[in-house]
């Protein structure tokens, strides 16, 4: 009875969720979208690029100077290493949740949704904070810095809700169950019984009875 009541609670259980790795993997791939493509690549910003015009008196390190260039350098690999921290914890979270079916969980919509709006919020948190709040950098500087901005915002806004909407879009994923075992075949009713040996009959290989 009591194996019983334990197996139903366990059956009734819900899964952990994938949403939290999903969602901490996001914020990491999409900060370090920013960071490679807006920092590096195209060179629009850096962390400290704005503080001349910042909110809350942070020194200014001119990007177009070496040392400017090389302060600006080390909090872009700061910001780096918080994303790179971030994609570990996910990963970490994911797969001890995780525990089978390990590989078919990176073709989940569930999880590529809940991806898409962790990038959605990094996008939004860090457009607010940095750009709007503290004003330490701007996505592109300049007279349409402004317009930049609030693209970066719309931008965040449009992966968080269709990431929410994909995620929607798929099938429940259940990180915890596991594989289904092939049920033991049972013999057909209609299939007949082996022969059995009759006891009156002689063994095999056993001497023959002689008649009286």
């Amino acid at each position: 009875m009591a194996a019983t009541t334990g197996g139903e609670a366990r059956a009734g259980a819900a899964p952990r969720s994938i949403q939290l790795p999903g969602i901490v993997l996001g914020v990491g791939l999409g900060g370090f979208v920013d960071g490679i493509l807006l920092h590096q690549l195209l060179q629009w910003h850096h962390m400290l690029t704005s503080t001349n015009h910042d909110h809350i008196g942070v020194k200014y390190y001119n990007p177009h100077t070496v040392s400017g260039l090389e302060m600006n350098t080390v909090w872009d690999g700061i910001f780096h290493t918080v994303c790179w921290i971030s994609v570990l914890l996910g990963l970490a979270i994911l797969y001890s949740r995780v525990t089978h079916y390990r590989r078919q969980v990176w073709t989940s919509r569930v999880l590529w949704g809940w991806i898409l709006a962790g990038w959605g919020l990094f996008n939004l948190v860090e457009g607010l904070l940095d750009h709007q709040i503290l004003g330490i950098h701007h996505v592109h500087g300049g007279p349409y810095q402004a317009w930049w901005d609030a693209g970066f915002l719309v931008l965040g806004g449009l992966l968080l809700i269709g990431g929410y909407l994909l995620q929607r879009s798929g099938r429940p994923f259940d990180p915890g169950a596991m594989a289904p075992r092939a049920a033991p075949e049972t013999p057909s009713p209609h299939t007949p019984a082996p022969d059995t040996p009759s006891p009156d009959a002689p063994a095999a290989g056993g001497p023959e009875t002689r008649s009286a």
